[in-house]
Order: structure tokens, then C-alpha cells, then sequence
């Protein structure tokens, strides 16, 4: 049972070319964000679409798979947990921020 704790999985289309960071001791991390779609028939019958936006975080290995691999409108499987923080924002207003830390990629297409 502990291994669905806390797991996320999608699997949509990138919404902007990854953001990847080079840190200290030559670690990267990787921010990008994710779309994904469903659909839904209201109550007079006509089917809806909705979109989600989903931002995604990844370190290491993964982060430099992103930087290789992965580009805006290329679709993907994400696998990971969620993630919620919080920061003050140039104002010192506090932000809340709830993302994906990714853990595993996988490459839809060609």
C-alpha cells in the first residue's frame, strides 16, 4: 500500500520549452509545465473540453533527460509525487505553489 502514497501520474503535451538550471556540484533541475484534457457531457448533452495546467519539477538524471529530450508540444508521461511550497514574492506577499516532482519520463511519438 505504501507505494500509492502520494503518486501522481499524467500524461500530456509540454506546454513551454523546459527550464532547466545548472546548481552547485553540477546538479541540474528541470521546471516545464504539462497540459492535459478531458472531456465531459453536460446536462443538455453537448460535450465540454477542459484543460489543466499542471507545473512540473524534476532533479538529476531526469532533469537532464528534459534538457536531451523534451521540448514544447512533444507529449509525455509523467510519473511522480505531489509537491506544495510556499515563498514571498517580490511584493512579500506570500505565494503558494503546488507542482509534480517528477521521477519518471516517458516520450510519447516520435
Amino acid at each position: 500500500m505504501n507505494a500509492m502514497k502520494n503518486r501522481v501520474q499524467l500524461i500530456g503535451h509540454v506546454g513551454n520549452d523546459p527550464e532547466i538550471k545548472n546548481l552547485d556540484g553540477g546538479k541540474k533541475v528541470a521546471n516545464l509545465s504539462i497540459a492535459t484534457n478531458d472531456s465531459y457531457k453536460n446536462d443538455k448533452g453537448e460535450k465540454v473540453e477542459q484543460t489543466e495546467w499542471h507545473k512540473v519539477v524534476a532533479w538529476g538524471k531526469t532533469a537532464e533527460f528534459i534538457e536531451k529530450y523534451i521540448t514544447k508540444g512533444k507529449e509525455i508521461a509523467i510519473e511522480g509525487k505531489l509537491t506544495h511550497r510556499s515563498y514571498e514574492d517580490k511584493n512579500g506577499e506570500k505565494r503558494y505553489l503546488s507542482e509534480v516532482l517528477a521521477t519518471e519520463i516517458i516520450l510519447f511519438g516520435k
